[in-house]
């Protein structure tokens, strides 16, 4: 039986982060929650929902030309534990029309991302209990059982700057947005 999937954000490539990232916030009134660099490119986490890091994420590296693809950098979709995680690792593992299957711990969230059938990246995700500064990436063993996990995450993070309960984090971003919007409809 498939887990249930909710569509929780999108990803982007960009020629012009500095241009996309502030039309996004002007026009749409997004907020940018992190930036950082990343495989070699720059990065912009951006979000209108307290309870959500990012809603959309834009990365530098768009290839040249235009029209379909060009501009799609993943398709992000939340699980509701490590378990169902496990179950879409080992569904995907299993086909053979799917490739570059990657595990990865955020510090604010488990994916597990790869490419479909035409070579679109996706992602499958749970969040963590901690808001960590993005980018963040360190392997992840779905091996494990659940605590060795939730403790392995913990312990990568104990003393890294931006560190936080993911209820810090929102109550701090719904103040962001409220004095951005000037509004208590946040999303």
């Amino acid at each position: 039986m498939l887990p249930e999937l909710k569509l929780r954000h999108m990803g982007m490539f960009v020629w012009d982060i500095k241009t996309m990232s502030s039309f996004y916030q002007e026009v749409l009134g997004f907020v940018v929650t992190d930036a950082g660099h990343v495989r070699d490119h720059d990065v912009v986490f951006l979000s209108r929902d307290p309870n959500s890091h990012h809603q959309l994420v834009m990365e530098t590296g768009r290839p040249p030309g235009s029209g379909p693809g060009f501009g799609l950098q993943q398709i992000s979709f939340q699980v509701i534990n490590l378990q169902d995680l496990r179950v879409m690792h080992q569904l995907v593992c299993a086909r053979k029309d799917v490739t570059l299957i990657q595990t990865v711990d955020h510090g604010n969230s488990w994916s597990l991302y790869f490419r479909d059938p035409e070579v679109n990246r996706v992602e499958i995700y749970l969040d963590t209990p901690w808001h960590a500064d993005q980018p963040y990436l360190e392997p992840l063993d779905l091996s494990l059982d659940d605590a060795s996990i939730l403790q392995s995450t913990q312990a990568r993070l104990g003393g890294k700057p931006g560190v936080m309960p993911m209820a810090q984090w929102q109550q701090e971003m719904a103040a962001k947005l409220k004095a951005r919007l000037g509004s208590s409809d946040l999303v």
